[in-house]
């Protein structure tokens, strides 16, 4: 009984994977729909087969449980009539059709299972086709659209990866640097030019002092008086 596998087997299909493999979604929705309907041609064949064995099963049980009844009557007709061989006979025929009435109704019963299963999945596959007819255009909709999303996600993961921001920050802080290195390069040399100035006005006092003692010594000039120079009051100290 193949179809069952057969039916099985769509019935577990899971369009949403199909699709998601396929490059062409609507036209592997459209093969599985024309899937299932071939399908579900092949279960209703099947199917109608397997209940047409069940009838006959069926009307084969019946008529042995009618012909038992019927030679058990004539079993009990032939004891009223004091005919024990002829009730003997009947009581056998009976048994027969009894014990063929028991393993009618065993198959019967195991058919029963089947047409009844079958009558499942079909109806399990009509319902999924009649399903895959009326979502058809949503359901491809539905996987577009699922695939842009993913097309967006997977570009925006990119741009992340290449974000340029981070290259900006680094090429700001190495400006920064560059900035911050030239106005220390600046500095430390206003503070030597700082310290020369002061070192030139620091020569030019030696040198007048030196000019005064040699005009002294030439007796250009007098002698510097001592008295004077006590009297004279020197610096105020910083009492800060």
């Amino acid at each position: 009984m193949g179809i069952l596998d057969r039916i099985s087997t769509v019935l577990r299909t899971n369009v949403n994977a199909l699709l998601d493999a396929s490059e062409d979604p609507r036209r592997t929705l459209e093969q599985v729909i024309r899937d299932m309907a071939e399908a579900i041609a092949q279960a209703r064949g099947q199917t109608a087969e397997v209940i047409a064995q069940e009838k006959l099963i069926e009307a084969d049980y019946l008529k042995n449980h009618r012909l038992a009844q019927e030679w058990e009557r004539k079993t009990e007709l032939a004891l009223t009539r004091g005919s024990d061989d002829l009730a003997r006979e009947a009581l056998r025929r009976k048994i027969d059709f009894e014990r063929n009435a028991e393993m009618l109704a065993r198959q019967l019963a195991a058919q029963q299972e089947i047409s009844a299963k079958l009558k499942r999945d079909l109806t399990q596959l009509e319902a999924k086709y009649d399903e895959a007819i009326r979502n058809r255009d949503a359901l491809v909709a539905r996987h577009r659209t699922v695939l842009a999303q993913q097309q967006v996600a997977r570009s925006s993961a990119r741009l992340n990866l290449m974000d340029p921001s981070s290259e900006l920050a680094r090429m700001e802080a190495r400006i920064r640097g560059e900035e911050a290195r030239t106005a220390a390069y600046a500095e430390v040399s206003e503070l030597s030019l700082d310290k020369r100035l002061d070192a030139l006005e620091t020569d030019t006092d030696l040198d007048l002092q030196l000019a005064d003692m040699k005009a002294r010594l030439r007796g250009e000039l007098p002698a510097p008086d001592p008295a004077k120079a006590e009297a004279q009051p020197g610096p105020t100290a910083d009492t800060s």
